[in-house]
C-alpha cells in the first residue's frame, strides 16, 4: 500500500495500535485543512449522548452532535454540504464545507430547510500543531487514505466506520475490523 500525504479533505484512520488513546482509540478523522503551520479535523464516528436542540434551545431540531476532537470542546462546528445555503462556507475538499453564518444556518434548521444529510455539528476539533501530525504518522498512529465518497461523508453511519476502514485496507487490518474495542473482553 502506498502511504499517502495528509491533504484536505483525506481521512485519518486511528491505526489499531493507539488503544489507550482515548480521544482517537477507532476513530475517523476527516481534514479539513493540513497545512506547514498545522491541521486540523473533525472526528466523525464519535456521536456524544446529546443533540442540537440541546445546546441551541431555539432550535428545533434534534441532530446529533458528534465529538469533533480534544481541542475547544465548548465550541461548536459543523460541516455540510450546501454552500450555496450558508454563506462564508469554506470547500475543504470536492462538495464539503466547513462553516459558514450560524445564523443563517439556525434559520434554516427552524424553517426545516436543512436536514441531518446535508450537515453535521461537532463539539471541538482535532488540532495538530506544525509537523505533529507528520510524527504522528510517522509513528504509525493514523493512515491517511482518500475519502471515496465526499458528498456521502456527512450521512455515513458512524458506528461501523472505522471497522470498515479496516476491512478497507485489507491484510493485517482484517483481524483488527472484527476485535473487541476493549482488548480485555477477548
Amino acid at each position: 500500500m502506498i502511504a499517502l500525504k495528509p491533504t484536505k479533505g483525506h481521512l485519518l484512520v486511528a491505526e489499531p495500535s493507539i488503544i489507550g488513546d482515548v480521544a482517537f482509540n477507532r476513530s475517523v478523522v476527516l481534514l479539513a485543512d493540513h497545512s506547514e503551520a498545522g491541521s486540523v479535523g473533525f472526528i466523525l464516528n464519535k456521536v456524544l449522548d446529546f443533540t442540537l436542540k440541546d445546546l441551541v434551545p431555539h432550535l428545533s431540531a434534534n441532530f446529533k452532535i458528534y465529538n469533533g476532537g480534544p481541542v475547544e470542546q465548548d465550541n461548536l462546528y459543523f460541516i455540510h454540504k450546501i454552500p450555496d445555503l450558508i454563506p462564508q462556507s469554506v470547500e475543504i475538499a470536492n462538495g464539503i464545507y466547513w462553516g459558514g453564518n450560524f445564523d443563517v444556518v439556525t434559520e434554516l434548521i427552524n424553517q426545516k430547510l436543512i436536514s441531518e444529510k446535508e450537515i453535521r455539528f461537532f463539539l471541538g476539533y482535532s488540532g495538530w500543531d506544525a509537523n505533529q501530525l507528520e510524527e504522528e504518522l510517522n509513528s504509525h498512529s493514523w493512515i491517511v487514505t482518500t475519502n471515496e465518497s465526499p458528498k456521502d461523508i456527512i450521512e455515513r453511519p458512524y458506528r461501523s466506520f472505522w471497522k470498515d476502514k479496516m476491512m478497507q485496507l485489507g491484510g493485517e487490518y482484517l483481524l483488527w475490523s472484527n476485535a473487541p474495542e476493549n482488548p480485555s473482553y477477548n
